[in-house]
């Protein structure tokens, strides 16, 4: 039974489909591995209850002859920043403590009419800040790798999905939800060894994700391999007219047309993501990357992004000024938490449940949002970032005419250990170096493992594409999969 929980998305539904095993015999399965893990801290709500029922619906479809769908027997972790009708959906803070939507997110109701089953709510950082899942209000996640140098201090998973993350790599669910602002499925994803892709921006509706930054906010899969992604995808992704930045296209078949076959492909390798500082393993990966994209037949030209070295202070600019203005609804009075001291007026109601209810980072954000949306300084910084914005879609747009792809490593570094860098704020915002470019731009861009650094830790390949061109990377992120090999995978000690 225990070797049914290595299996990922696709292998489970075509083994629920042929009747190697039962979607029954698949959800106890992952039902007890994420019991045992909870020393990860993983999952905030377990709803053993749901993956079960749809796992019965699956079976009792295949008895009846019936065709099964696109997720049938596939038991799925949800981030918690999903609202899921009738489950607690906290964004990992204490202000949402005792939230229970009566409404379904476009992008679970989604999986679910998939045949999808959820085995609970994802760990994360609260309200999807941070890099490292450790401003969470309900207790770090902690990585299931260890470091094979001797050193066992706990490490970080990544964030601000590294609920999905661990999940994944830990094998107690074959594929997850994750958002990416700028950078939260694909840095997580490269920091525990899986893959996980942000699609074009509006591919998959926002409608019922707990906002940070709207302008940025994109969901997306996180899986054990390329091909599961894109099965999970295909199903996350829809038109939505409730989300009016939603696309109004056709969902291609992911699936059906990967090819890792990359001839008549230009991959550019932009050289200002050669940052000062970066380790010589990542350097060497990304040199071992180039040479698995040629040996596919991708030709390799020279690209320069000139206004990268603006991307991450132009991204917190314009991510906390978002969030300053999203989490103001958060205020006592409405939903959520309420703190009321004795004979305190409104106003300081909403200062005493902002207190109370907002973590650290939370309040920095949306301290530095507020400031940069003030009089007097809204001109000098926020218009200022969006102009930058503007540059840094540009560059991409130039690129584009030299080559139809971009390869960069995902993270400037493997997994960190938890407190590392947490007391300093901009060490932690250095992460997002290599992937807020394309987070402001809005393209498709993907992590996928490629080896590992000299510590045994995984190391990812970021695949960064032209808008909707959800099909290049992955196919580009194939070529990678096929030719790393990876098969590392943390041994349990949970």
């Amino acid at each position: 039974m225990s070797a049914l929980t290595d299996l990922g998305i696709a292998a489970i539904r075509d083994g629920v489909r042929d009747g190697t095993f039962s979607a029954r015999e698949v959800a106890e399965a992952f039902v007890a591995a994420v019991e045992k893990a909870r020393p990860l801290n993983a999952f905030l709500v377990e709803t053993p209850d749901h993956a079960l029922a749809a796992a019965d619906a699956a079976d009792a479809a295949r008895a009846a002859g019936e065709t099964l769908k696109p997720l049938s027997g596939v038991p799925i972790g949800m981030k918690d920043l999903f609202c899921t009708k009738g489950v607690p959906t906290t964004a990992a803070s204490l202000i949402l403590e005792g939230f229970t939507p009566t409404y379904e997110s476009t992008v679970s109701g989604n999986l679910w009419a998939a045949g999808a089953g959820m085995l609970g709510k994802l760990n994360m950082d609260q309200f999807a800040m941070g890099s490292s899942n450790e401003t969470s209000a309900y207790g770090n996640v902690i990585s299931p790798w260890r470091r094979n140098d001797g050193g066992n201090a706990p490490l970080a998973p990544g964030g601000s999905s590294g609920g999905s993350s661990a999940a994944v790599a830990a094998r107690i669910a074959p594929g997850a939800t994750g958002t990416d602002t700028g950078g939260s499925i694909r840095q997580p994803a490269a920091f525990t060894g899986i893959s996980g892709i942000k699609p074009t921006y509006g591919r998959c509706s926002r409608w019922g994700v707990v906002a940070f930054a709207s302008s940025l906010d994109q969901a997306g899969p996180m899986a054990r391999d390329v091909r599961d992604c894109a099965i999970m995808l295909q199903a996350m992704a829809e038109f939505d007219p409730k989300d009016a930045t939603s696309l109004d296209l056709a969902v291609p078949n992911w699936e059906a047309g990967l090819s890792s076959n990359l001839k008549g492909k230009r991959i550019g390798i932009p050289k200002e993501y050669r940052v000062d500082g970066m380790p010589p393993e990542i350097e060497a990966l990304w040199q071992q990357g180039i040479a698995w994209v040629r040996d596919a037949g991708a030709e390799i030209v020279d690209v320069s992004l000139p206004h990268t070295k603006y991307a991450l202070p132009a991204y917190y600019i314009i991510a906390p000024a978002e969030a300053s203005s999203n989490l103001a609804r958060y205020d006592g009075v409405r939903y959520g938490r309420r703190d009321l001291p004795e004979g305190a007026n409104l106003q300081e109601m909403y200062a005493a449940t902002r207190a109370a209810g907002f973590g650290d980072e939370v309040k920095r954000r949306i301290m530095i949002g507020t400031y940069v949306l003030s009089a007097g300084f809204y001109d000098a910084y926020y218009t200022q970032a969006q102009k930058v914005r503007a540059l840094i879609a540009r560059d991409f747009e130039r690129a584009w005419a030299q080559c139809d792809l971009l390869l960069t490593p995902t993270a400037p570094s493997a997994a960190f250990a938890l407190g590392e860098k947490s007391a300093d704020p901009i060490a932690m915002y250095l992460n997002d170096v290599f992937t807020v470019p394309s987070s402001l731009a809005g393209l498709p861009a993907m992590s996928v493992p490629g080896g590992l650094d000299g510590a045994g830790l995984p190391l990812g390949l970021q695949i960064i594409g032209k808008p909707l061109d959800e099909r290049g990377v992955l196919d580009a992120c194939l070529a990678i999969e096929e030719r790393a090999g990876f098969i590392a995978r943390p041994e349990a000690w949970w």
